[in-house]
């Protein structure tokens, strides 16, 4: 797993950044799209730990102080990033009922972090909407709105939604690097591993936990699932939701 990016030092500065951006084109025909676009792409390519300004500027064909007057540093490249990639996530509003909308942000949601790995690498902390999170955060919102939920619980049900999505998308994107790594499934990696570790546990007794971990290995061909437990966990936080929104709670 990549380093986690560091946040920004001064969020009043961020703000006119991601709300007032220079529309600036210099000489050589550098903007600020054209900066974060760059910067994007090698994260995409090669995670955060290689995204610097000074391989941004390398990509686009330019010094590192040519970015200077649109960038101040890479964390607060790391924020117009995010929100560039978070206008992406909706094409159009979710449709249908309610909980065929709501499975719609979290597959959407999913789709995002699968196609830009390194933004479950990012720290949460206190982040500041620029207009493609604040855009992002309208069309989910809309989705649950109406529907029998107040604004504080639309709120919470959104932020678990993404919860469930962005830690399955870590797991599920740390376990494929190790396999692309490793060049072993995770069947021939515990062929490889189980007679040694058979040989340390000798003598304990974990009944429980070699049955699931048997079963699991048995109907997935997996030694963990990430994806399957947030698809399970989203069908039982949805199974919940419609009994409170049902019961009128």
């Amino acid at each position: 797993m990549a380093k986690r990016a560091e946040r920004p030092g001064d969020p009043v500065k961020l703000v006119g950044l991601l709300w007032k951006p220079t529309e600036m084109v210099s000489r050589s025909g550098l903007t600020l799209r054209r900066i974060t676009d760059a910067a994007v792409a090698l994260a995409d390519r090669e995670g955060l730990d290689a995204l610097t300004l000074r391989r941004v500027a390398g990509d686009l064909g330019v010094s590192a102080m040519a970015l200077y007057p649109y960038i101040a540093g890479r964390s607060e490249l790391i924020e117009v990033m995010l929100d560039a990639v978070a206008a992406e996530v909706h094409s159009s509003p979710p449709a249908g009922p309610w909980r065929a909308r709501a499975e719609r942000i979290a597959q959407a949601n999913w789709d995002h972090h699968m196609a830009h790995p390194w933004t479950v690498e990012v720290a949460p902390g206190r982040p500041v909407p620029g207009p493609g999170v604040s855009g992002k955060y309208e069309v989910e919102l809309a989705a649950l709105d109406g529907v029998g939920l107040s604004d504080l619980d639309m709120d919470r049900v959104l932020t678990a939604i993404l919860g469930l999505v962005s830690s399955a998308a870590r797991g599920t994107l740390s376990l494929r690097r190790i396999r692309e790594e490793s060049s072993l499934t995770d069947l021939q990696w515990w062929e490889t591993v189980g007679p040694s570790l058979g040989a340390a546990m000798a003598g304990t007794s974990y009944p429980v936990a070699q049955r699931v971990s048997t079963s699991l290995g048995e109907a997935t061909g997996l030694a963990t699932d990430p994806e399957g437990a947030f698809r399970f966990g989203l069908e039982m936080l949805l199974d919940g939701l419609s009994r409170r929104i049902d019961s009128g709670a």
